[in-house]
């Protein structure tokens, strides 16, 4: 039996020559590639900087250190993403005040922001999950009102608009991933956009393990800079640079192929009204980093989810026993050990998240799915 994949990377012989060719030069760390990536990443987003990082998470932990995150401070996060949302928060001594979401769109619910505002806040940190905007325009004038900062988590919007502008955009700070589920990948790597020379500065300093000026001149080149900041060692290789540079050549391409997939799935699913396909808010553009549905998510209650949860569960069974690849649209953050551990978060209190949780399902999507593999998805469901 074939197997389907959750997802698949569009690679060809323009990957293949393009990372042969910082092993041919010997120069393997960041360099040239990179910048080249850097480059086209700010061209395609609009924004003045770019600032390739390891990974989509060290994009984020850069990017609230840039803000000057301290221990004590209290940053508004979704209940329903992945866990390094939180977890960078948290990792600087600072505390993750988590916000449900709305289940028909797996965004943050704006309606909740003021009631968890305290002396504490100093940011939150959106996302534009699975490629659909969050209310940005709302949290902007919301963040501003309350003078608090905004670091987008825009680890699936690469492609993804508001209003016609780029995600990532918006907020001082824009973090995105080059995971292999994204929609394009460098293994692991992520990126920074802001327009502010300042924060593009601070941002390179600190993945560069802090580092600043040169002490020396011309006649003392090779004296060693001086570390004027505590950073990370979250520099992306020039073999990840030459790998998304390639990737970024065939953006275009790769994002109207995963439109045409996300178009057959609701065509194809329209008429199940137990299943929720993924919303397009007005106003926006959705990349479609994945195709979330959702199982039975209008019929959910306290009583009900435990047996609609299973029923969930047998449903991906099916496909998996079929050769096809499930998975949940993400989890609610607060239900992980290291949370529920630290603050005894209730299962039922942010019930948004929960309902995500325990009902979502991810379809595979990925631009080589041939319409044939993709009928035989959706007759598998059905």
């Amino acid at each position: 039996m074939k197997k389907i994949p959750i997802a698949k990377p569009f690679f060809g012989q323009e990957e293949l020559d393009a990372v042969l060719k910082p092993l041919k030069s010997g120069w393997v760390v960041q360099g040239p590639f990179v910048q080249e990536l850097e480059e086209k990443f700010a061209a395609y987003t609009s924004a003045k900087y770019a600032i390739a990082t390891s990974s989509g998470t060290s994009a984020l932990q850069v990017s609230v250190a840039a803000m000057g995150l301290k221990a004590g401070d209290e940053v508004i996060v979704p209940a329903f993403t992945w866990v390094a949302t939180a977890n960078v928060v948290e990792q600087l001594g600072a505390k993750a005040v988590f916000c449900d979401v709305d289940p028909t769109t797996f965004n943050l619910d704006v309606s909740q922001l003021d009631s968890l505002l305290t002396d504490k806040t100093v940011g939150i940190i959106p996302v534009h999950l699975f490629g659909l905007s969050a209310e940005i325009n709302f949290i902007m004038d919301w963040a501003k009102q309350h003078k608090l900062w905004v670091v987008e988590d825009a680890a699936c919007g690469l492609g993804s608009f508001f209003q016609g502008k780029h995600v990532g955009r918006f907020g001082e700070l824009g973090c995105f991933s080059f995971h292999p589920r994204k929609s394009i990948t460098t293994g692991e790597g992520g990126m920074i956009t802001t327009d502010s020379e300042e924060l593009a500065e601070i941002c390179r300093s600190l993945r560069n393990h802090g580092q600043g000026d040169a002490v020396g001149d011309e006649t003392t080149p090779f004296l060693l800079n001086d570390f004027s900041r505590l950073g990370f060692n979250y520099r992306m290789t020039d073999i990840q640079g030459a790998l998304g540079s390639a990737q970024m050549d065939k953006l275009e391409t790769i994002l109207a192929e995963r439109k045409r997939v996300a178009a057959r799935y609701d065509q194809a699913l329209a008429r199940l009204d137990w299943l929720q396909t993924p919303k397009v808010a007005e106003r926006t553009a959705h990349s479609y980093q994945s195709y979330v549905t959702l199982f039975k998510g209008d019929q959910a209650n306290q009583d009900s989810l435990p047996a609609l949860f299973q029923e969930r569960n047998a449903l991906m069974f099916q496909l998996h026993e079929n050769g096809i690849g499930t998975r949940p649209g993400t989890h609610a953050v607060f239900l992980q050990g290291y949370y529920r551990g630290k603050y005894e978060y209730d299962d039922w209190e942010y019930p948004g998240a929960l309902i995500a949780d325990k009902l979502s399902m991810a379809l595979p999507l990925y631009p080589l799915l041939s319409e044939e593999d993709q009928d035989r998805v959706v007759d598998t469901v059905k």
